[in-house]
């Protein structure tokens, strides 16, 4: 019997050890949100990381509340902080931000030369979740895009890595949808 608590007791310190020398996952934050005031909150948390490029992929961006002066503003924050930000928006249909998005797309014409907006090809349309990646570090998902049910994770590297990929794939089955250029007769 001894012998065999000093083999438990050893075991326990092996894992005290470990735990010690963990890898940097100690500064991952993982958070839940079910309510749409929750979604807003973490969209405002992921745009207060630091980082360089924001992706942004949503059926139709109703949620983001692109036409809100306050999402505008921190948008604007956000690309102000670096000449190196981009912003890069993918959606299966443009109609929400041409027409009720005027803050956009102002915001659009300002920084045309940092902020992309593509419209998915009919091939992808299928998809209905709705996510955003900030590099490769930190991101906000939601499984299913008409639901607020989601998730944010602040420096989950191979979380976002793997939505950063995703974003490029689906990126690459897109076309430039919305400029700044205003058309007409």
């Amino acid at each position: 019997v001894p012998a065999r608590m000093a083999g438990s007791g050893t075991r326990r310190m092996n894992q005290a050890e470990s735990e010690k020398h963990r890898p940097a996952d100690e500064a991952t934050q993982y958070s839940r949100f079910d309510t749409a005031a929750e979604f807003q909150l973490a969209v405002d948390r992921l745009l207060d990381q630091s980082g360089r490029e924001l992706r942004i992929f949503d059926p139709d961006m109703v949620a983001f509340r692109l036409n809100s002066a306050e999402r505008v503003d921190r948008l604007r924050d956000f690309l102000l902080a670096s000449r190196t930000r981009r912003l890069d928006l993918v959606v299966h249909d443009t109609a929400h931000i041409t027409r009720h998005c005027p803050r956009m797309l102002q915001l659009l014409a300002r920084y045309s030369h940092v902020i992309r907006i593509h419209q998915t090809d009919e091939s992808i349309r299928e998809l209905q979740d709705s996510f955003a990646v900030l590099d490769a570090r930190h991101y906000l998902r939601r499984p299913v895009a008409r639901f607020f049910r989601g998730a944010l994770g602040i420096d989950d590297e191979p979380e976002a890595l793997g939505m950063r990929s995703r974003f490029m794939e689906i990126w690459s089955a897109s076309f430039p949808a919305v400029s700044s250029a205003t058309t007409g007769l």
